[in-house]
């Protein structure tokens, strides 16, 4: 028998190894215990939003002056996500800073240029972007990767065609295990239905060894009751025994069904297994009191979790806030929000949007302002919501100068989706024959790398040739010439998102 050379037989894992090193070293020497300046992100982001080639992209970054670093990398990416930036150009700034000497991303750029790519659908570009990056760090390509650009493919792709992407990955990741499958399983949860996850777990069960993490996803899915049940036996029957988490998922889907008691039973069960209810437990039981018409009783089990030692934070709060938001109880609201801030918590943008919704409904645009000062104000930036709810008011009012407002500090700020807001504004500004407001507006977007949406440009043009503005419409023209054929996801996407962006925090 002829023995491999033993420098040979280990060579592979010695080149992995050492590209990891490399990289190690190279992140700690772009890294900096000194936080990026917002004056420095803002240059760069503009660089990115203005530039109309590569290679004017590459000179303006040379000229720049801005000392690149993974953080500022992380953070201008992070920009671009939830400015809902041009995709392409996004990529063309990614690529410029990956080719440079010694310099290797984050996981953290990496997950995020996919999701602005998948965002975009510009799937073929995701593949070749993570090819890129098996060659040049492998260990980049994470189950947190696999999730992100499964969770992209799921929203416009069938089934069967986010399962044969998620079997690409096995080429991919230095580790195709259950942490990958189970990425699947939380996307299929999330993005597609219950059967279609339970159905893709049996088919594919066999090739992986599921644990407990695995049947937790599965079971926080559930939205029947017995169907939960049955699960959770099931995964008794395998020897697993269950965890805080899959208690809290029976908890929530009790409570979502409006069987609080049974909620509060599976409560003292883990008490006498000596499992500690957190505060994802009681922020489930807040909400489904709230749902049975008893928002005091829900408030004041903020104050019994305390005695357990367990303190609510933001998302039990606003469950309770919500409670009193639906029951129109507005001044008991208002007075939960205040005792977040005495308890050292900070509004965020779902809770002010649980106001925002109420004053929508009743067509209180004042009361909506008010509170859009106050949050301003506080330094909790909006999101796409809250300028949904209040630029709709504008119009609904034909309130130009507010609405005209709002848009300068989304412009400034850099908060909200372009896109959606756009659309209601420029609507209003033509109803109201503001020309060059809108006019004005529409350059903005475009300045900042967003492409206005056909609906909206036609509607200027019109204007614009009612009014013989034949060189503003000219230019107006050459400016959308340049994003080419659409890169923007569909109206019904940005709408997901929009009702989806309340998970993220100020």
């Amino acid at each position: 028998m002829i023995h491999q050379p033993l420098r040979l037989k280990y060579a592979s894992k010695l080149s992995f190894l050492s590209k990891n090193a490399t990289s190690l070293i190279s992140r700690l020497h772009f890294s900096s215990d000194i936080s990026p300046k917002n004056d420095d992100v803002d240059t760069i982001f503009r660089i990115i939003t203005s530039s109309t080639s590569c290679k004017h992209l590459k000179q303006s970054l040379k000229s720049s002056g801005v000392n690149i670093s993974n953080d500022l990398v992380d953070r201008i990416l992070k920009r671009v996500r939830f400015s809902h930036g041009n995709p392409l150009q996004a990529l063309d700034f990614y690529r410029y800073i990956d080719n440079r000497r010694g310099f290797f991303h984050t996981a953290f750029s990496l997950d995020t240029m996919l999701y602005i790519l998948g965002r975009g659908r510009r799937f073929d570009i995701i593949w070749d972007v993570l090819a890129d990056t098996k060659r040049k760090d492998q260990s980049l390509i994470s189950p947190r990767t696999i999730q992100v650009v499964l969770a992209r493919v799921a929203k416009v792709c069938s089934v069967r065609q986010t399962v044969e992407s998620f079997k690409k990955f096995k080429k991919l990741v230095p580790d195709f295990d259950i942490t990958c499958f189970n990425a699947l399983l939380r996307t299929l949860c999330q993005e597609k239905s219950m059967t279609d996850a339970r159905n893709v777990y049996h088919s594919l069960k066999y090739d992986f060894r599921p644990n407990l993490q695995t049947f937790n996803i599965l079971l926080s899915g559930w939205k029947s009751v017995d169907e939960a049940e049955g699960f959770l036996e099931e995964m008794r029957e395998m020897g697993l025994k269950p965890d805080i988490v899959s208690y809290n998922c029976l908890i929530d889907v009790y409570c979502k069904d409006r069987q609080v008691e049974k909620a509060y039973k599976i409560v003292e069960k883990m008490r006498d297994e000596d499992i500690s209810p957190d505060v994802i437990s009681y922020t489930s039981i807040i909400g489904g009191l709230g749902l049975v018409g008893q928002p005091d009783k829900a408030r004041d089990v903020l104050k019994e979790m305390k005695e357990y030692g367990c303190y609510p934070d933001n998302a039990a709060y606003n469950a309770a806030i919500r409670n009193y938001c639906i029951a129109k109880r507005l001044r008991d609201a208002s007075g939960l929000m205040d005792a977040m801030v005495e308890k050292g918590l900070s509004p965020n943008a779902t809770t002010y949007n649980l106001f925002f919704r109420v004053f929508y409904w009743s067509n209180d645009l004042r009361s909506a302002w008010n509170l859009y000062c106050r949050m301003m104000g506080t330094g909790c930036l909006p999101n796409t919501q809250s300028c949904m709810f209040l630029v709709k008011l504008c119009k609904r009012q034909e309130k130009v100068e507010m609405a005209l407002q709002l848009w300068n500090d989304m412009v400034e700020k850099g908060f909200g989706s372009y896109i959606l807001v756009s659309d209601v504004l420029f609507d209003l500004l033509c109803d109201m024959g503001k020309l060059v407001e809108a006019e004005k507006c529409f350059l903005e977007m475009i300045e900042k790398g967003h492409k206005p949406s056909q609906v909206s440009f036609r509607r200027i043009k019109v204007l614009m040739e009612l009014a013989n503005k034949q060189e503003a419409l000219q230019n107006l023209s050459n400016k959308m010439a340049l994003f080419g054929p659409s890169m923007i996801p569909k109206r019904e996407e940005y709408l997901a998102e929009m009702l989806a962006s309340d998970s993220f925090s100020c």
